[in-house]
């Protein structure tokens, strides 16, 4: 897991052996939190937009942060909530397009 500290970085997919952008995080967002629970291959790339700074967290320090701070998972849930909720407005557009 990699949580921003400085700087911009550029989510990116590949579809069709083209890198497509699918966001842009920034200073404080996390990324990577699901190959923490999940073991699963990485689902994007992640690309500075210029000089970054961002903090590594393996599993092991992770835990041991949550430890600390259980408000850190409050806060990693939130993320991972707002992601779901997006994605099934995607998905619910998508259907409606195709229709």
């Amino acid at each position: 897991m990699y949580v921003i500290q400085s700087g911009h970085v550029t989510v990116l997919r590949e579809e069709n052996g083209v890198e497509v952008v699918v966001g842009e995080l920034e200073t404080g967002d996390v990324v990577g939190e699901m190959a923490i629970f999940d073991k699963q291959p990485r689902s994007a790339t992640v690309r500075s937009k210029g000089n970054s700074r961002v903090l590594t967290l393996d599993k092991r320090a992770f835990l041991r942060r949550m430890h600390e701070d259980p408000s850190l998972a409050y806060k990693i849930m939130q993320k991972m909530s707002g992601t779901i909720r997006r994605l099934d407005e995607e998905l619910e557009q998508l259907k409606r397009s195709q229709k």
